[in-house]
């Protein structure tokens, strides 16, 4: 099932610390709320995949929870890149010795969210953790974090477009030889955390780093536009919209159009009809050694170039969304004070979901049992109220959630850097 991390990006850098000349006026502050509603509805995302019902259930419910299954990931990994550049500054990037300064915190939190990582998979939940691979997507994208945002957009681009194909090879290959094999036991990080380790994390994982990079470089880009201006979140919705459109659609027309596409993916995974594989995950899970065909599907958590185009385009809607809600319509922002709350908290209420799963595991068995009908969403709207009344009251007090305090707090040695 998938899994997010806590708020997708380095989920305890709340957007606050931007210090850009912008951020002292009433439009800053609304940005950064819209940013926070974004996670928040990203947190949400990640609940309906692990508590709510299959998405089978049809009719508005069932377009729902399918809508937000692989997209609130992709959402989680697009604003992690966003908050990686407010840790390393924005507007201008931080040079000199708080340019190491930044850097060495950086490094700290991704090695806290690999540990962290590795500590909630070992609860053996149904839940394929995120945690340790934002870890590794953060120190792959930190030597990008002083380039302008045309340049980052640019090789998020060529990173959705070339790496999909890398990793299907890499895959294929490990499918067919005994090499990756080899790598895992040799591997200190596969020993100590019991997992395959390095090949886990860059190739064969649900979140490989090889494909998510675009989308944190996508984020990052978004972070140096000057999201104050309402022009700037329009053409952010238009390129959100076109990509949308241009991952799923051309996937559904690669599917109908190359011959024999359709019954090759279908014969690779384990779920219903292929017909749905340029945009739901119905289509099941891909099983074995992954056919040619499988790069022409756009279904979530696919890594393909279709999904991580249509994906980042998605996210990229929800954002402008979010940010637009903030800036124009001050009474729906009162409204969703709760979901910004959460995510304000992402971290945190990542973290005790995960463990709420462990600790009524038997008894969420027994309601799992039956989530291909409605009976799991009581559950779900649970959780969902469960956090927010939990981020409301916490954040009434505190500035941030007690897990991203305990993160910030281990970063502080970073500041003794010469």
């Amino acid at each position: 099932m998938a899994a997010i991390p806590a708020g997708p990006a380095d989920m305890s850098a709340r957007p606050e610390r931007d210090r850009s000349p912008a951020s002292h006026g009433g439009s800053s502050t609304n940005r950064l709320i819209g940013i926070d509603l974004a996670r928040g509805l990203a947190v949400f995302g990640m609940y309906s995949a692990h508590v709510g019902p299959d998405v089978t259930v049809g009719g508005p419910v069932g377009f729902l929870l399918e809508t937000a299954r692989g997209r609130s990931a992709a959402l989680f990994a697009l604003l992690a890149g966003f908050s990686l550049v407010i840790i390393t500054g924005r507007p201008r990037p931080h040079t000199g010795r708080a340019g190491r300064q930044v850097r060495a915190r950086v490094m700290i939190r991704a090695v806290v969210l690999l540990a962290l990582g590795y500590a909630l998979t070992a609860l053996d939940t149904d839940v394929d953790v995120i945690l340790s691979f934002y870890g590794l997507l953060f120190l792959a994208v930190l030597p990008l974090y002083r380039l302008r945002a045309a340049t980052l957009a640019l090789i998020a681009a060529a990173g959705a477009l070339i790496l999909p194909q890398v990793l299907f090879a890499i895959r294929v290959s490990i499918e067919g030889g005994t090499w990756a094999d080899a790598v895992i036991a040799h591997d200190p990080l596969a020993r100590i955390s019991g997992t395959d380790g390095i090949i886990e994390l860059l190739v064969t994982g649900e979140y490989p780093v090889l494909t998510w990079i675009p989308f944190l470089i996508a984020g990052m880009a978004v972070a140096r536009l000057d999201l104050t201006r309402s022009g700037t979140r329009c053409r952010l919705a238009i390129v959100g919209g076109v990509l949308a459109l241009l991952g799923y659609g051309s996937s559904w027309l690669a599917l109908h159009l190359v011959p024999h596409a359709l019954s090759a993916v279908a014969s690779a995974t384990d779920g219903g009809s292929a017909s749905s594989a340029w945009w739901s995950d119905t289509v099941g899970r891909l099983e074995g050694r992954p056919p040619p065909a499988w790069l022409l599907v756009a279904v979530p958590h696919s890594q393909t170039s279709f999904s991580v185009v249509a994906n980042t385009g998605v996210a990229l809607v929800v954002i402008s969304a979010c940010l637009t809600v903030a800036e124009r319509m001050p009474r729906l922002t009162r409204l969703a004070t709760p979901v910004a709350a959460v995510g304000m908290t992402a971290l945190t209420m990542y973290v005790l979901h995960v463990v709420a799963l462990w600790f009524f595991g038997d008894v969420w068995y027994v309601a799992a049992v039956d989530e291909d009908t409605m009976a799991a969403l009581p559950a779900l709207l649970s959780f969902m109220a469960a956090a927010m009344v939990l981020a409301v009251v916490w954040t009434r007090r505190f500035r941030r959630g007690p897990l991203e305090q305990a993160l910030h707090l281990a970063t502080q040695p970073a500041w003794n850097i010469r």
